[in-house]
């Protein structure tokens, strides 16, 4: 059986804690790697966290609960549109209609933090919990109360 992939950022040891014991209940021939952070890729992480934890939530958008990656498509569509960037929808291949968004792989850092903060902020005006994200150790709550 397949199971999720999970990141860590040890920024506690809350986090450090979590971290071992998301290893010990690990799979057989699961991996894990230490090393050091990279900026876009702890974003990336960040942001899918975030992604979960509205998955997670009892939040229906349009009528429904949706996935994580149904988030994504919503969360950078309302990023783009928020920030004055190119909304495009096109037909698609079936007669559909497709939002043709920016590609988060392809943002810049500072780009990226600036959808990791429309999405925190989104989070926050829905009442939705960061529970994936905090245990991650994408969010300490603990540094905005100092």
């Amino acid at each position: 059986m397949a199971t999720e992939r999970q990141r860590y950022i040890l920024i506690n040891d809350f986090v450090r804690r979590n971290a071992v014991t998301a290893i010990m209940r690990a799979e057989p021939g699961s991996a894990v790697t230490v090393g050091p952070a990279s900026r876009s890729l702890d974003q990336n992480a960040k942001f899918h966290a975030i992604c979960t934890d509205l998955a997670k939530s009892h939040m229906e958008w349009a009528g429904k609960r949706r996935n994580a990656d149904e988030w994504k498509v919503l969360l950078v569509s309302g990023h783009t549109k928020a920030t004055e960037g190119e909304i495009e929808f096109v037909p698609g291949l079936e007669g559909e209609f497709v939002n043709v968004r920016e590609s988060t792989a392809r943002m810049s850092v500072r780009r990226a933090a600036s959808l990791i903060t429309y999405a925190i902020a989104f989070c926050d005006m829905h009442g939705v919990q960061l529970t994936e994200t905090i245990k991650g150790g994408f969010h300490d709550p603990r540094a905005e109360a100092a």
